[in-house]
C-alpha cells in the first residue's frame, strides 16, 4: 500500500466517525506534506480538526516516511467543490461564474442536478422609458459552473 493509499483509508476511517464532516481535499507533496481540507454541514470546528489529525498521524509510522500534518476547514472565499456544500449553503449569497458571465446572487435551491439562484436586478421598462426593478431566477446545471464562492455581507 502507498503512503497515500494509507492516508486516505485513515482519513476514511476518520471521517466515518463523524459522518457530518466531510473531505473537501487531500493532497501529499513529495516531501510527505499531508494537507488536508475538511468542511462540514454544520460547518467544522478546531476539536474536528484535530480528531482527524490524530488518527492519522497516530497511525503512520515516522520512522517509514517523516511526514508533516496539516488539517484545516475550508476557508471563508474558497470555491464550492462540492454539492453537498452547495447544500449546506443554501439561503447565502454566491458569486456564481459560468461560461457566459458572473452571477451575484442568493441560492435559493440545491440538490443532485442543479442549483436555483435569485436576484433583483433594474432593467428597462417594457412600456414607457426609465428602468424597474425585476426579480429574476435562475436554474443552473452543476456542468455550466466552473466556479462558485460564498460572498460575505457585512450589512
Amino acid at each position: 500500500m502507498t503512503f497515500r493509499e494509507q492516508v486516505a483509508k485513515l482519513l476514511e476511517e476518520g471521517l466515518s466517525e463523524k459522518p457530518e464532516i466531510f473531505l473537501i481535499d487531500l493532497s501529499i507533496s513529495d516531501n510527505y506534506k499531508i494537507i488536508v481540507t475538511l468542511d462540514g454541514d454544520k460547518g467544522v470546528n478546531l476539536q474536528d480538526c484535530i480528531d482527524v489529525s490524530r488518527i492519522i498521524e497516530n497511525n503512520l509510522d515516522r520512522e517509514e516516511h517523516d511526514f508533516e500534518l496539516e488539517v484545516a476547514s475550508v476557508g471563508v472565499g474558497s470555491p464550492l467543490k462540492l454539492k453537498r456544500q452547495y447544500i449546506k449553503n443554501i439561503g447565502r449569497n454566491l458569486k456564481v461564474k459560468t461560461g457566459k458571465e458572473t452571477i451575484e446572487a442568493e441560492l435559493i435551491d440545491a440538490d443532485e442536478q442543479k442549483i436555483v439562484l435569485s436576484w433583483m436586478t433594474r432593467e428597462p421598462k417594457k412600456i414607457g422609458k426609465g428602468k424597474e426593478t425585476v426579480k429574476k431566477k435562475l436554474e443552473l446545471p452543476y456542468s455550466e459552473i466552473i466556479e462558485a464562492v460564498v460572498t460575505i455581507n457585512f450589512n
